[in-house]
C-alpha cells in the first residue's frame, strides 16, 4: 500500500432526503414516520395536519419529498399543490384511501400515488423512485453551477452545456427522461429513445426503441415537457426527434414529409414550417 493509498479519505455519504409527511389524521403520520425510519437515508423534517400547515413547512423547511395526503378539510391535497410558488414544490407523493384520484395526481406531477393502507413492498417502490428523481435533480443542479462558474471564469455572462463542450470543460451528462404512466407503473422513457408523439384523442402516443407506449395525456402538456428545440411540433397532433429526421420532402402548399431513421414519414403542416431550420438534413 503506498502512502496515498493510507491517507485517502472515505468519500462522504450522501446527504438523506428531507421529509415532509402531510395527512390529517395523527396517526397516519405516526405510522408513515415510523415506516420511514427504516431508511437511513429519509429523514422526516416536519409533519403537517392540513394543507395550510403543509404550505408554511415546505415554505420553512425546503424538504426534498413530501408524502401528501388527497382527503383533507379545508385545503386539499391537490389545492396545496397548485398554491406551491413555481420552482418550491418538493417531490411529491399522493397518499390516499381512494383510488379515484389516480389521474388527476400524476397530471398534477406527482411522482407516485401509494393507496391507504400502504404496503411495504409498494413504499419501498415509491421511495426508489423518489432517490432516482432526486439525485437527477442535484446533478441539473450540479451541472448548473458548473455552467457557472466556467463563465465566471471565462468572463463569459453566460454559457451554456453546448460551448462549455466545445471549449474543452466537459460536465457529466444527465440522461434526460420522460416519466409517464402505464397502467398502475410509471415509466421512465429515455429522450434519446423517443422518434415521435402523436396525438389520439385524449390519450398520447409515445414512439420509442421499437415500442408504442398509450398514455393520457395532450399535446400542449407534452410540449411543455420536452425541449421545443429538439422535439419541434411540426402539426397539430405530432411532435418530431430533430435528430431522427434523415430526409425532407416537399409537398403541396408548403408542405413537407419528414423521413425518419426508421422509415416512418410523418406529415410537417404549413402552419409548422418555422421548425424546418431545426432539421439538419
Amino acid at each position: 500500500m503506498t502512502a496515498t493509498d493510507q491517507t485517502k479519505q472515505p468519500s462522504a455519504p450522501p446527504s438523506p432526503m428531507r421529509v415532509l409527511v402531510v395527512d390529517d389524521e395523527p396517526l397516519a403520520r405516526r405510522g408513515l414516520r415510523l415506516r420511514l425510519a427504516r431508511h437511513a437515508d429519509m429523514v422526516v423534517v416536519a409533519e403537517a395536519g392540513n394543507g395550510l400547515a403543509a404550505l408554511e413547512a415546505v415554505s420553512r423547511e425546503q424538504p426534498d419529498l413530501m408524502f401528501l395526503d388527497v382527503q383533507m378539510p379545508g385545503l386539499d391535497g391537490f389545492g396545496t399543490l397548485e398554491k406551491l410558488p413555481l420552482g418550491q414544490a418538493p417531490i411529491t407523493i399522493f397518499v390516499t384511501a381512494y383510488d379515484q384520484y389516480a389521474v388527476q395526481a400524476f397530471e398534477a406531477r406527482a411522482l407516485d400515488y401509494l393507496l391507504k393502507p400502504v404496503e411495504d413492498e409498494r413504499l419501498d417502490q415509491a421511495l426508489d423512485r423518489a432517490r432516482a428523481h432526486f439525485r437527477e435533480q442535484r446533478a441539473e443542479v450540479h451541472c448548473e453551477r458548473l455552467l457557472g462558474l466556467l463563465a465566471d471564469w471565462s468572463g463569459k455572462s453566460e454559457l451554456s452545456l453546448e460551448s462549455a463542450l466545445e471549449n474543452g470543460a466537459k460536465p457529466q451528462p444527465v440522461e434526460e427522461t420522460l416519466t409517464v404512466k402505464d397502467g398502475h407503473k410509471l415509466l421512465r422513457v429515455p429522450h434519446r429513445d423517443i422518434r415521435w408523439i402523436d396525438a389520439a384523442g385524449d390519450y398520447l402516443c409515445i414512439h420509442a426503441g421499437g415500442e408504442t407506449l398509450v398514455v393520457r395525456g395532450t399535446m400542449k402538456d407534452m410540449e411543455e415537457r420536452l425541449d421545443s428545440q429538439r422535439f419541434p411540433r411540426i402539426h397539430r397532433s405530432a411532435l418530431v426527434a430533430a435528430e431522427r429526421v434523415r430526409e425532407l420532402r416537399p409537398h403541396l402548399n408548403g408542405e413537407y414529409f419528414l423521413v425518419l431513421d426508421c422509415g416512418q414519414i410523418l406529415k410537417l403542416s404549413r402552419s409548422y414550417r418555422d421548425r424546418l431550420a431545426l432539421f439538419n438534413t
